[in-house]
């Protein structure tokens, strides 16, 4: 599932395929419920259940200063990171079998704060709490539900809008290991996390950030 990148979005589908798997794209807004619903039927109706859900999608605007942020960076902000989430989550469940997973991406951010990321962090802070919470109401059905929150990480997100220029120069500097990561540093978190080799965890959260010590 993505937002409008139709020709980045080719190269995971060959990429899947190059496993000899198959793939369904679906272009849409997460942050509205009706794309949500229709995506999942359509995700149903192609292979026809559900095992893993990954809540990814994100939006991050950078602000000094915390009266600019405006009503239309702020709403589609929490829309995206937070109502959206909720929506496919709300969506998929009930497709769902026990012993499936429910992973959703949180943010170093999150435990650490950043400055001029305001909103971001507070939707990560979100994302944090509604994973433990959705684990204790999922316990009984033998979903798993847990969290990813990575530290700084060479995704699209930053320099288109997500950090200033002068940031992106010394992105991931300040970690322990004074780097950036790359984003197949953190798959295996994820991949981890949708197995049955974490069958006995929920409502954890996982840590790929560089070396940064954060509390829960």
């Amino acid at each position: 599932m993505y937002l409008e990148e139709h020709d980045d979005a080719q190269i995971t589908p060959r990429a899947v395929e190059h496993e000899g798997r198959s793939a369904l794209l679906l272009a849409g807004d997460i942050g509205y419920a009706k794309f949500c619903d229709r995506a999942v039927e359509d995700v149903v109706a192609c292979i026809g259940r559900l095992d893993i859900l990954v809540n990814n999608a994100g939006e991050q605007h950078w602000n000094d200063d915390i009266r600019d942020i405006t009503d239309e960076q702020l709403k589609p902000t929490f829309q995206t990171n937070v109502f959206g989430m909720s929506y496919l989550t709300q969506a998929a469940v009930e497709h769902i079998a026990a012993g499936g997973a429910i992973i959703n991406c949180t943010s170093v951010t999150m435990y650490e704060g950043a400055k001029g990321l305001l909103d971001y962090s507070a939707t990560k802070g979100a994302i944090k709490t509604f994973t433990r919470s959705l684990s204790e109401n999922l316990i009984e059905t033998s979903i798993r539900v847990k969290g990813v929150a990575p530290g700084p990480i060479w995704t699209p997100l930053n320099p288109m809008g997500g950090a200033p220029p002068e940031k992106i120069a010394t992105f991931g500097e300040s970690t322990s290991m004074t780097r950036a990561g790359q984003p197949n540093q953190v798959a295996p978190s994820l991949l981890f996390l949708a197995c049955d080799d974490s069958s006995y965890m929920s409502g954890q959260v996982l840590h790929p950030n560089g070396g940064t010590i954060v509390n829960g």
